[in-house]
C-alpha cells in the first residue's frame, strides 16, 4: 500500500532579507541533498515504499497539498492522501494536546496551559492536517518558544524544573542546564516537534524549512522591539525520545561506535543529535514496549 502527496503549484514567494536562525542542517543546500536521498534510496530498493511527489519548498505561512486524482483509491492501491500546512488555531487545542500527552513523560503539569502558549503564537508553528478530513486531526507540530518571553507562565516554569531535575542524574550537567535556562533564556528557543510516526519522512524537510523561515521572518515583521528580539534565537533546545539498547557490551557502548546503541523515535532527531553542542539522556517512566528514554538535545544556532 502506498501513499501518495501532490503539491499545489507554488504560491508568490514571501519577501525576507536574510535568514538569521538556521541551524546548518536545514540550510535550502541541505534540504536538497536529503531529498536527492530519499529519491535515491528508493529507486534501489526492491521493497515497495511510500510514493510522495513534493514540490520546491514553498516560503509562506501555511503550505497545502493538492491531490492530481480525484479519486481517493486508485486500482494499483494508491491512497490519496492529501496533507496541509497550516498556522495553529484555538480549534486544534485537542489534537495537539494529544501529541503532547507524554511530552514530559508522566509527570503532572499544565499541559492545556502549555499547549494554549503554542496556539496563541500564529506567526511561528505550523501543524499538518489532511485536507478536507472532517475530524481535523493533526498528525504533525513544530513550533519554537522563547522561554525568557513565556518566563513567568506555570507551565514553562514547571518544564524548566521537570529538565533541571533530570539533569542532576548525570555530574555538572544542572549547572549547565541552568545557566542556558535562566542567564541565557533570552537566546533559547524550546523547539517542540511532535508528530505521528507513520508521517511521510518526505514532508519533514518542507516542516522544519517551514519553521526556520517563520523564526526569520518574526525577527523581521513582528510588530515591537522586543518581540522580533524573542525570535533572535542562539539556541534550540529539543526533547527527543530515543531507545536504548541494554543488551549492548558496556565495552561497545564506550567505544566510537555507541551511537549503534541508540534508536531514534524520529529518525531527523538523529541529526539534531549530531549538530548539538551537548547533550544529556535520561530515563523514562512512561510504560513502553522496550527500555525507553529521553534525550536533551542543545542545538546551536549558525
Amino acid at each position: 500500500m502506498r501513499s501518495e502527496v501532490v503539491k499545489n503549484p507554488p504560491r508568490p514567494k514571501r519577501r525576507r532579507q536574510r535568514l538569521k536562525s538556521w541551524p546548518i542542517t536545514f540550510s535550502p543546500f541541505a534540504r536538497a541533498l536529503a531529498l536527492a536521498r530519499i529519491t535515491m534510496s528508493k529507486r534501489h530498493s526492491q521493497n515497495p515504499t511510500p510514493t510522495l511527489s513534493i514540490n520546491k519548498p514553498q516560503h509562506s505561512h501555511s503550505h497545502s497539498s493538492d491531490e492530481d486524482d480525484s479519486s481517493p483509491e486508485s486500482s494499483d492501491g494508491v491512497i490519496q492522501a492529501d496533507f496541509s500546512f497550516f498556522d495553529p488555531k484555538p480549534h486544534d487545542f485537542h489534537g495537539v494536546k494529544t501529541l503532547l500527552q507524554t511530552y514530559l513523560d508522566n509527570h503532572e503539569w499544565d499541559l492545556s496551559a502549555f499547549v494554549d502558549l503554542i496556539l496563541e503564537q500564529t506567526t511561528v508553528g505550523t501543524v499538518v492536517k489532511i485536507e478536507g478530513d472532517e475530524d481535523e486531526g493533526i498528525f504533525a507540530l513544530v513550533t519554537a518558544l522563547n522561554l525568557y518571553r513565556y518566563r513567568e507562565h506555570r507551565c514553562i516554569v514547571t518544564l524548566k524544573d521537570f529538565l533541571l531535575r533530570k539533569a542532576r542524574q548525570e555530574k555538572g550537567v544542572a549547572d549547565r542546564l541552568r545557566l542556558l535556562l535562566e542567564e541565557q533564556a533570552r537566546d533559547v528557543g524550546l523547539l517542540v516537534s511532535q508528530r505521528m510516526l507513520n508521517l511521510p519522512p518526505q514532508l519533514l524537510p518542507h516542516l522544519y524549512a517551514a519553521l526556520f523561515d517563520e523564526v526569520s521572518w518574526a525577527t523581521e515583521d513582528e510588530p515591537t522591539e522586543e518581540l522580533r528580539n524573542s525570535f533572535k534565537f542562539k539556541h534550540y533546545i529539543i526533547l527527543s525520545k530515543i531507545y536504548m539498547q541494554k543488551n549492548v557490551d558496556q565495552k561497545r557502548k564506550l567505544s566510537n561506535d555507541s551511537d549503534e546503541a541508540i534508536i531514534y523515535v524520529k529518525p531527523e532527531d538523529e541529526i539534531f543529535h549530531k549538530l548539538s553542542s551537548w547533550s544529556f539522556n535520561f530515563p523514562l517512566q512512561t510504560q513502553q514496549l522496550a527500555p525507553h528514554e529521553a534525550s536533551f538535545i542543545i542545538l546551536q544556532s549558525q
